[in-house]
């Protein structure tokens, strides 16, 4: 058979540029490995850099790495984005710079499904609550609320501030638990009348059978065993 001389040819000045496009293809990949490695201790920095000024209330260090490209949604290596976190810390000035930024995300969760306004209620945080509802935070998210968290710590003014913004006192947890049972389990009296006087149901029971009095009685707090017993009509143990 005879062989065609031009085939030949192309054959022969394709394999070495074939060759020569897997070098640069390797150079290439290998400079792009090298230099993904090298920015992501950089990155991990910057990460770190930012969550510390979130933890440390530094709204400037925050509107500086903001500035130069850091996500206002960007989260810590346990998860929490940056705005949970500056409600976790107390960290209103900080907060108040993310929720100027039309990129954040005002109902971001942790892991454990906790966000701003919730922890914000946790903690008595008056003036940040007040800025995440007038901002558009959910006051009736599903499942854990944030008038249960209220509730918990007996927070008086930031349980009725929310009941003010319509939050409903006969919220569900997952587990059936109600603001009023949360309350009464702390032994915070003034906000269980708060919650019983705006329609919280005395008698509601969780997915096990507890009301709130049985919480009040498993966890030992007295004055809510008095008060509940007596508007129960059951005496007291």
């Amino acid at each position: 058979m005879n062989s065609n001389p031009l085939t030949s040819t192309v054959h022969a000045t394709q394999a070495p540029r074939a060759a020569s496009v897997r070098r640069i293809a390797a150079v290439l990949a290998f400079g792009m490995s090298a230099a993904f490695l090298a920015s992501a201790p950089v990155h991990a920095e910057s990460i770190d850099s930012l969550v510390k000024s979130v933890k440390f209330d530094d709204d400037k260090g925050v509107a500086k790495d903001i500035a130069n490209g850091m996500d206002p949604n960007a989260t810590d290596s346990q998860g929490m984005p940056l705005l949970v976190l500056a409600a976790r810390e107390k960290s209103d000035k900080v907060a108040a710079l993310l929720l100027d930024n039309p990129k954040t995300n005002i109902g971001a969760e942790d892991k454990a499904g906790e966000n701003a306004l919730m922890l914000a209620s946790l903690n008595g945080d008056m003036d940040l609550v007040k800025l995440l509802i007038t901002k558009g935070a959910e006051v009736n998210k599903q499942g854990w609320t944030p008038l249960h968290y209220a509730a918990a710590n007996g927070h008086d003014d930031v349980a009725k501030l929310l009941i003010g913004y319509s939050a409903d006192v006969n919220a569900l947890s997952p587990n059936g638990t109600t603001p009023l049972m949360m309350a009464a389990r702390g032994d915070h009296m003034s906000t269980a009348k708060l919650l019983l006087d705006h329609g919280a149901n005395l008698n509601a029971k969780n997915q096990i059978g507890m009301n709130a009095l049985d919480f009040a009685k498993q966890y030992k707090a007295p004055d809510a065993i008095k008060d509940l017993s007596a508007r129960m009509g059951q005496t007291a143990q």
